[in-house]
């Protein structure tokens, strides 16, 4: 399936001692010289775009936004562009007090979790559902941010992570990372109705597309395919399907831009990027590269472990999950059709 976004790991790794050598004479300076801006930086403080970015209160731009519309006070005042926060500073966003000491600089971690269905993407829900944040392990410092939703019926890979400015960019629309779903359909497909698919169809807030579908199995009424969209619409995949009067029995995302659901990764367990993996990720959203100590749990799936079992049917709910985060370029792959595909090694 074709896919504009890098598998992870795909590159060379370099160690700290290999960067080191290989990094030009005025690079290595002014990376040896970061350390010791820490103090001067405490000093005068932090531009308050990127501090509300990197908790995740909005983007650096939405935040400019809420400083012209004179929704941010500090210590009572109103802010205004270019204005710092330091020790002590009281912030409020729209009378409320932000308790903006908790998003500190410290190192980035990312969470692929498998959400099963039933459970929602969101902090606290008021008809007493289960939320995901509450099966994820505990953050000592910021809190986690989720990379989107995925609404309750639908399961599959969801990317966390606490830094605020990563999960701006991997959600923005401009950056048209694409989502991949493995989707059950009700009913006959016809080449009419993908190709109708693949052109756009009007939906109530815009027309919307599939970049690609790919038959991926099934017998009779029921059919498995592969689908790929670059927007995070509310319910998009469903409503793509139901326009044509298909019915969506099973929906799962198996992949998010370069990220695959690992394998056997089973339902309400997450899987933690290693310092690899977030390099490749950090390099492909173009955000710098961390080389802080890590401090972080060791990178094995959460929760109980799932007993591997064979598998029976062409179901990819019955089977373990798809990808690693996958170290080859899926771009080559040719994706034929039958049971879903595996991603592992």
């Amino acid at each position: 399936m074709k896919t504009q976004a890098p598998v992870i790991n795909i590159k060379p790794y370099q160690t700290d001692e290999e960067h080191a050598k290989n990094a030009a004479p005025e690079n290595s300076a002014s990376a040896s010289a970061k350390p010791n801006k820490a103090p001067a930086a405490d000093i005068a403080g932090e531009r308050i775009q990127k501090v509300l970015a990197r908790g995740g209160v909005g983007s650096r731009r939405e935040v400019e936004r809420w400083i012209t519309e004179g929704r941010l006070l500090i210590n009572g005042n109103k802010v205004q562009l270019g204005d710092h926060l330091k020790t002590g500073d009281i912030l409020q966003l729209n009378g409320r007090h932000l308790k903006w000491e908790v998003f500190g600089v410290q190192p980035t971690r990312v969470l692929i979790y498998h959400k099963p269905t039933g459970e929602v993407v969101t902090r606290n829900d008021p008809q007493g559902r289960k939320v995901i944040f509450s099966q994820l392990p505990k953050i000592l410092k910021g809190r986690w941010i989720a990379v989107g939703r995925l609404d309750i019926n639908t399961q599959g890979l969801l990317l966390v992570t606490n830094n605020g400015e990563l999960a701006n960019r991997l959600m923005h629309p401009s950056s048209e990372i694409d989502r991949e779903y493995a989707v059950r359909i009700l009913g006959e497909v016809t080449a009419d109705n993908i190709a109708q698919l693949k052109k756009g169809i009007e939906l109530e807030d815009g027309i919307a597309k599939f970049e690609d579908i790919q038959f991926n199995g099934g017998e009779g009424a029921n059919s498995w395919y592969h689908v790929t969209v670059t927007e995070g619409r509310n319910r998009l995949v469903r409503r793509l399907w139901e326009a044509l009067e298909f019915q969506v029995s099973r929906l799962m995302r198996v992949r998010y831009g370069p990220i695959f659901l690992p394998d056997g990764l089973g339902a309400g367990q997450c899987y933690e990027l290693n310092a690899k993996e977030l390099d490749d990720l950090l390099t492909f959203v173009k955000l710098p590269l961390e080389r802080f100590q890590s401090t972080a749990t060791p990178r094995v799936p959460q929760n109980k472990p799932r007993e591997n079992k064979p598998r029976e049917n062409n179901d990819p709910f019955a089977r373990k999950a798809k990808g690693a985060p996958d170290r080859r370029s899926h771009e080559k792959q040719k994706r034929k059709p039958g049971p879903p595909r595996s991603r592992g090694r």
